[in-house]
């Protein structure tokens, strides 16, 4: 079984992505779960989602304390939200950010390998906004690990969003998998 917990704010599409990505791996028959964690939060509180994927039918229904990977849509909050506890030694860290993943690296006390991928930049680009910044973290996720195809992401972006608008959001994913840094 394959745990993410993305860190995000309330209206940034953490429940959103996450359930895409979920879908996604339905479609190539794994088992999944995804499900998000709030309080009463209002747009711009820190929130987090979960999403569990994996060959087998999944037993556990709680929050993931230790996800193989965390990902975090906006890099202020790692400020006020521990996003690394209980990250795995070996899990995997990508941040929503212009920075340099080493940056991150020298900064948290965690044995990971970390991301970055400025999916702003990449959402304002090709729709002149930012509001899709949230697929060009998913396309950076299936970069750092391929849990699904680009080709059935590609598939679900398309039937969410429609023909135009989901295209947009294709190409957004694809980006988000080519501008991803490792460090």
């Amino acid at each position: 079984m394959y745990e993410i917990r993305w860190h995000g704010r309330a209206g940034q599409g953490v429940m959103t992505v996450s359930r895409l990505l979920a879908y996604a791996a339905l479609l190539e028959g794994k088992h999944v779960q995804a499900f998000p964690h709030f309080g009463p939060e209002r747009i711009g509180a820190p929130m987090a989602g979960y999403t569990r994927i994996s060959d087998d039918p999944i037993q556990v229904h709680d929050q993931i304390y230790n996800p193989d990977m965390v990902v975090v849509l906006d890099d202020t909050v790692p400020r006020i939200v521990n996003v690394v506890d209980g990250l795995k030694p070996s899990g995997k860290l990508l941040l929503n950010s212009k920075e340099d993943p080493s940056v991150f690296k020298s900064r948290m006390n965690v044995a990971a390998r970390f991301y970055t991928v400025d999916a702003e930049r990449i959402s304002f680009d090709i729709l002149g906004n930012a509001r899709a910044f949230n697929t060009a973290m998913v396309g950076g996720l299936l970069k750092a690990e391929p849990l699904v195809s680009h080709e059935t992401m590609s598939r679900v972006l398309r039937e969410r969003f429609g023909k135009d608008v989901g295209e947009k959001n294709v190409e957004i994913l694809m980006m988000g998998s080519k501008g991803v840094k490792e460090a």
